[in-house]
């Protein structure tokens, strides 16, 4: 039994961005599932001569990470959705541990360029919840949560709205910014991280700029 090859196919089973696992973006769900059974397969019979106790708790472990993942999955992590009903968003903001929510309308072009960068990067962090509203869908969050300047992206952890992006003026107030700068933006917050197992969530106190949204170059969207 190899210790080293036992960890290295554990690390292919829970991570989705493991190395082995980057050419599976685009692919039907279903066939990386199918993929993860044969992974975990290799798994079982690399440790199936080892210690009784051992085994069976490794490979516990494995399928409870396995089945955490695939739930996951099935909850639209690691893509980067629209949610349409407004208690549907109310519900997943409340109940998932770290979301990052698009408030968009399709008449203005700067919401289709932040929906590339965010499209981007949801793959990459699997352990947050990406997903974008309409907002004629959501009245009563776009006026509970006073949105008034798209686009509009805020972050929201553990149910609590953590912090807001309004606009491209932190993004340099170009259209023709990086989707390394809109990373570097949200992981502030901690909202995004590369690495949840091992990386302490950071805290911070978010201001609410007021004022700020009336110097905001980008669209208007009028409430009244």
């Amino acid at each position: 039994m190899s210790n080293s090859r036992i960890t290295s196919l554990a690390s292919r089973l829970v991570d989705p961005n493991h190395p082995d696992k980057e050419s599976h973006n685009g692919r039907d769900s279903e066939d990386e599932f199918d993929d993860d059974d044969a992974i975990f397969a290799e798994l079982e019979a690399e440790i199936e001569n080892g210690d009784v106790g051992m085994r069976e708790q490794a490979l516990n472990t494995v399928r409870r990470e396995m089945e955490k993942m695939k739930e996951m999955k099935e909850n639209q992590y690691g893509s980067y959705t629209e949610v349409q009903d407004e208690k549907e968003v109310i519900r997943i903001t409340a109940r998932e541990r770290r979301c990052v929510v698009h408030f968009y309308h399709t008449n203005f072009k700067r919401c289709e360029i932040m929906d590339k960068h965010l499209a981007k990067l949801a793959p990459k962090y699997f352990n947050t919840r990406f997903f974008r509203v309409f907002v004629e869908n959501v009245p009563w969050l776009v006026e509970k949560l006073a949105i008034k300047v798209l686009p509009c992206v805020i972050c929201f952890m553990d149910g609590v709205t953590k912090d807001r992006l309004v606009g491209f003026e932190e993004l340099g107030n170009s259209d023709a910014f990086g989707t390394a700068t809109l990373e570097l933006r949200l992981g502030v917050c901690g909202v995004i991280q590369k690495d949840t197992k091992t990386i302490a969530d950071p805290v911070y106190k978010v201001s609410t700029r007021n004022g700020r949204n009336d110097d905001d170059e980008g669209d208007v969207f009028d409430l009244e």
